[in-house]
């Protein structure tokens, strides 16, 4: 029966495949297949030996059950491998399997594969988003809506440069997993302490060779563990990409609220807001999102912690680190699966957006008018100075903002057709609809 929301909740099956009990044995077997393969190559062991072991070295002759139950005798999951892998090989193999290695030489190795396998899941992940974004991005450069600091009106932007914005995180996440890669996916086969005295004089032939054949980078030195400075940067990565979907989730959630209404999640036709309330129409995807980012940001201080170990190791990383990989990519995997859902349904409410560039009655046009005053020869203070005072004028009377500038002598400087043109939010966008097309044509060939 399944107890972790990770188990039948916030998964993809694709991920959750790379993190089961099953798949970190056949990663284990596999590692230990590749390491009977280099002895034999360099003479240690017979051929058909390592053959022998490579053939029986895979979930088919080594059962998961057999596993635990001698590791329920034991009280060690690796040598419970080990044993279970030395039952099934017939004749001179069983002699030479595990030959030379420790625990961690077969564990960091392996879940460097499984690193690797699970960080091309979500690079394809932040590739489709980025794609979603990309695709969003073209289709709204024009769509003018207001642009929000502190929470107040500020001036006018467009959907597009927010999505454009977003597009441009997502390539960064991707350039930051890549340049990281050959910090992270490494392995080692240095033995106890990592001096590699129980391979003998052929221990840097034997360290090699084996990353080499699982095409992983090889440690320069190593204790009895890879250094944990390299795993919490992988978790610092992966809290990033978390907080950047908790950004974009809560931008959402905050444009879907009733006052300001100018997206909305995707709803299917009987989904339920609340039980008490029938008119409810929730973002609970994007809530959820910002939920799950929590989780994922606070295994950064417990990979941190891993990173301090006595000695030549201690296992006080061991049980954290069973719990933080394994949650922290099925969650990212499952966060931006869900965002690009999100976007790819997002529905727009072009009234509200011109509602809400309406809503100050054209205060968010005051620099634009306050740079065409400097433009006609009023000094700048001086116009910053007038136009404040013309806005306080709006916000306590309630009058638009073209009747107080009339009202104070504003066609001294502008005509009514010009004074238009600088209350229009369309006349007031920069470059932001050429910044758009940028980031599309320079994302679009990486």
């Amino acid at each position: 029966m399944a107890v972790h929301p990770i188990e039948y909740r916030y998964f993809y099956p694709e991920m959750k495949r790379i993190w089961t009990e099953e798949n970190k044995l056949e990663t284990w077997l596999k590692v230990e297949a590749t390491l009977a393969k280099v002895h034999a190559k360099l003479g240690n062991i017979p051929q058909p030996s390592s053959e022998e072991i490579e053939r029986k070295a895979n979930l088919n002759f080594v059962k998961l059950e057999r596993v635990k139950t001698i590791e329920e005798e034991i009280q060690h999951d690796l040598m419970a491998m080990i044993e279970a892998l030395t039952e099934v090989c017939e004749g001179e193999a069983k002699n030479y399997v595990h030959l030379g290695a420790t625990s961690y030489d077969i564990e960091d190795t392996a879940l460097s594969l499984q690193l690797k396998d699970a960080i091309k899941i979500i690079e394809n992940d932040l590739n489709e988003l980025k794609t979603v974004l990309i695709n969003l991005a073209n289709n709204h450069k024009q769509t003018v809506c207001v642009a929000r600091t502190h929470g107040q009106h500020a001036l006018p932007t467009t959907y597009g440069m927010k999505f454009a914005l977003w597009a441009t995180e997502m390539q960064r996440h991707l350039e930051r997993l890549e340049e990281m890669k050959r910090r992270v996916l490494v392995g080692k086969m240095t033995g106890a302490v990592g001096t590699g005295a129980s391979h003998g004089e052929k221990a840097g032939d034997i360290h090699k060779l084996v990353m080499e054949e699982l095409n992983l980078e090889s440690t320069l030195i190593t204790t009895q563990i890879v250094q944990r400075d390299r795993h919490a940067e992988l978790v610092m990565k992966l809290a990033l990409i978390a907080s950047t979907l908790d950004k974009m989730a809560k931008e959402i959630r905050n444009l879907q609220r009733t006052e300001i209404a100018e997206v909305m999640e995707p709803v299917k036709v009987k989904q339920v807001g609340s039980s008490a309330m029938p008119h409810k129409r929730n973002p609970h995807k994007s809530e959820r999102i910002c939920g799950l980012a929590r989780i994922v940001k606070s295994f950064v201080y417990t990979s941190l912690e891993n990173v301090s170990l006595e000695h030549e190791r201690d296992l006080t990383n061991s049980a954290p680190e069973r719990i933080i990989y394994t949650e922290a990519f099925i969650l990212l995997d499952y966060m931006l699966r869900q965002m690009a859902q999100i976007l790819n349904g997002l529905e727009f409410n072009y009234d509200n957006i011109k509602r809400n560039l309406d809503l100050t009655k054209g205060l968010i046009m005051t620099e634009h008018l306050m740079n065409g005053l400097v433009k006609k020869g009023m000094g700048r203070q001086e116009a910053h100075e007038f136009l404040r005072n013309c806005s306080h004028e709006v916000i306590k009377t309630g009058k638009g903002l073209k009747e107080v500038l009339i009202d104070n002598g504003i066609s001294k400087y502008f005509t009514e057709e010009e004074l238009n043109w600088y209350l229009n939010p369309k006349n007031y966008l920069g470059n932001a609809i050429n910044q758009v097309e940028n980031v599309i044509k320079t994302l679009s060939t990486r």
